[in-house]
């Protein structure tokens, strides 16, 4: 059924969005300005492929291995430090870099406000735990309760009184594989970046908030800093 300007199923529809986007202005007031839901996708960044088969950023965390180190550094940069474990082969790591990750604006946004250390699921690279555990990559992995790439650990942006911890303590939000679309991989990211978190833990809120941005972007083409 075609819709017609006047269609009830149309203003439904538009108070449905307005709806969302209203209770989303409401429930971020007092916190940063959201950026943009959409932005340039090019030029395009291409990751480069390491000799252990992973691919990766060039911005990637240059690191030690001993994350205490690493939320040091990433604070200190102002940014949010994240532990990402990827492996061979995997079809979704390679779709998060060549697809998801190689959008200009995403990647942009990713590498300005976080710190991501990489970590190969069955490596045998020495790594030192919050606590001062030092395991290989994959005893990390086993011990974090990873068994899915890409999976992603957000930490939160402050460990104070946590010392000597490790763990799901020191995690911001739960794990969410890393298997989806470029829309909520942003979204993520974004909703993590300004811990809005804090203020509803249900991420799906969040990011329909998002998706009604997006169609009311899409609905106005000729909006002035539209892009494709």
């Amino acid at each position: 059924m075609t819709l017609t300007p006047t269609s009830p199923t149309r203003l439904i529809l538009a108070l449905a969005v307005a709806g969302i986007l209203g209770g989303l202005s409401t429930a971020l007031a007092g916190d940063p300005v959201l950026p943009p839901p959409t932005g340039a996708a090019v030029p395009r960044v291409a990751p480069v492929q390491t000799d252990d088969g992973l691919y990766r950023q060039s911005w990637f965390q240059l690191s030690f291995l001993d994350l205490r180190e690493d939320f040091a550094d990433a604070k200190a940069a102002g940014k949010r430090l994240a532990v990402l474990f990827e492996q061979r082969g995997c079809v979704y790591c390679a779709g998060l870099h060549n697809d998801v990750l190689a959008a200009r604006y995403i990647n942009d946004y990713v590498r300005e406000n976080f710190a991501i250390v990489q970590l190969d699921l069955w490596g045998a690279r020495e790594v030192t735990d919050f606590d001062g555990t030092v395991l290989a990559e994959r005893a990390l992995a086993e011990r974090w309760g990873v068994i899915f790439t890409p999976t992603i650990v957000f930490l939160k942006d402050d460990l104070t009184g946590l010392e000597g911890k490790w763990g799901r303590e020191l995690e911001a939000i739960e794990r969410l594989p890393l298997s989806f679309s470029a829309d909520t991989f942003y979204d993520l990211f974004v909703w993590v970046r300004l811990k809005l978190y804090e203020r509803d833990r249900n991420f799906q809120r969040f990011h329909i908030a998002r998706i009604a941005e997006r169609e009311a972007l899409k609905a106005t083409p000729d909006r002035p800093g539209r892009t494709n």
